[in-house]
């Protein structure tokens, strides 16, 4: 990127962090903005290899992708990647974001989610899902599973069969049993070949942990 554009990236990415301030609080530690700097950063090493992506769309895209977050139970969950687009859009246009667009960071946004099933139509979406998806992967992802699992009441893992051999797999209870359940899918249903190499490598960590967790789970 020239002078020029990392100017632009960076005046922005300071207007979208004064925008996000100016929301009202999310509690929800799993996605703050630590979360969105976690995104930006897989985004733009994602980009490196696909520099025909609009950068400042992808940017916006990573910092507002949850501004409306409703946990993994509400009966809205798959609803939320469409408000967050739609709230998105209203805020960009009412702080001079480049109008020609705004439409590609709310799809960018609205494809994001898991929940929502809406594929990426365009090279920024498609970066913005793995970028986000890269952050259920690897230490912190494992850190954000258990922190989620807890919020909703969930057990650490089955007391006896952890690894769910022989019972059916249930993430409603059990959070380890999510590895197996979603996280562990990840790389295939990653869009970009970057994205893919990044996911499968953080899941390798994901799966070292869970043995080492097994073991001593079960040394009684």
């Amino acid at each position: 990127m020239n002078t020029q554009s990392n100017a632009l990236l960076q005046h922005w990415q300071q207007q979208l962090l004064t925008l996000l301030q100016q929301q009202a609080p999310d509690e929800d530690g799993a996605h703050d903005l630590t979360h969105f700097h976690r995104v930006w950063a897989a985004a733009r090493h994602i980009m490196l290899q696909h520099v025909e992506a609009d950068a400042l769309v992808v940017l916006a895209a990573c910092y507002l992708h949850d501004l409306v977050n409703l946990p993994k139970n509400h009966p809205q969950r798959e609803q939320a990647s469409r408000m967050a687009a739609a709230r998105a859009s209203q805020l960009l246009t009412e702080n001079s974001f480049p109008a020609e667009r705004i439409a590609a960071v709310a799809h960018a946004i609205e494809a994001h989610s898991f929940s929502a099933n809406i594929p990426p139509r365009s090279i920024e979406a498609k970066i913005v899902q793995d970028a986000d998806r890269m952050d259920a992967l690897g230490s912190i992802g494992l850190a954000r599973m258990f922190y989620t699992s807890g919020r909703m009441g969930r057990q650490l893992a089955h007391p006896d069969n952890p690894l769910g051999l022989d019972r059916q797999l249930d993430d409603r209870e059990y959070a380890l049993d999510h590895i197996e359940v979603k996280l562990a899918k990840l790389p295939d249903m990653m869009q970009t070949a970057a994205g893919k190499a990044m996911a499968a490598e953080r899941l390798a960590r994901l799966l070292s942990f869970r043995q080492q967790f097994v073991e001593e789970w079960l040394a009684r």
